[in-house]
């Protein structure tokens, strides 16, 4: 090892069962620190980190990023969602209308969607994306980086309820890209 630690790894790869993965959680909910690394990126941008990162957000446990160069590519990673191909949209247009008429494009798309929003404007936002492409999980990234950082994740339609993501502070918000459903397995078509 190049800085001389010498820490126990595990290899996890796009043939890592959930089985196994979860066997590495129910180590971090032990106790243990984890850190997840990858040979080359980001983790959970185009890796298998996005699963182990699912999983252990399901289970409530907290998973942290260390600072990179863009809100973008952290918000990716602390999702938890397939992030192969996505788009980044920015700040979408003020009214209802203009929301709408941006995010049609991607009614059927596989596209991971990342976008920026004010707090004043994230529960609209996220209200007319449910309305325009239906049921789609989603991550609130707030704060990212500093001491009030918070991942909010949940479903569209639904929305937070009052209290659960305070108004302040810079948004990122990833929404999954459309996944289909074979045989009861969701999974991404791309």
């Amino acid at each position: 090892m190049h800085l001389g630690i010498k820490k126990p790894m595990r290899v996890a790869n796009d043939h890592t069962s959930d089985s196994q993965l979860n066997r590495l959680l129910d180590e971090i909910e032990s106790g243990i620190s984890a850190v997840l690394l990858t040979d080359g990126g980001a983790p959970g941008v185009s890796d298998p980190g996005a699963r182990i990162t699912d999983l252990a957000h399901d289970r409530g446990i907290e998973v942290d990023a260390v600072p990179g160069p863009s809100a973008v590519v952290d918000a990716l990673m602390l999702s938890g969602f397939y992030a192969q191909r996505f788009a980044f949209l920015g700040f979408l247009g003020r009214s209802p209308g203009d929301m709408r008429k941006e995010l049609t494009p991607f009614i059927d798309s596989p596209y991971t969607l990342v976008l920026f929003e004010s707090p004043h404007r994230f529960l609209k936002l996220l209200e007319v994306a449910g309305e325009v492409l239906g049921t789609r999980r989603y991550a609130i990234c707030r704060e990212l980086t500093k001491r009030n950082q918070q991942v909010f994740r949940s479903e569209l339609p639904t929305i937070p309820k009052e209290g659960e993501v305070p108004p302040k502070g810079e948004f990122t918000i990833v929404i999954e890209g459309r996944r289909k459903t074979i045989a009861g397995t969701k999974y991404v078509k791309l």
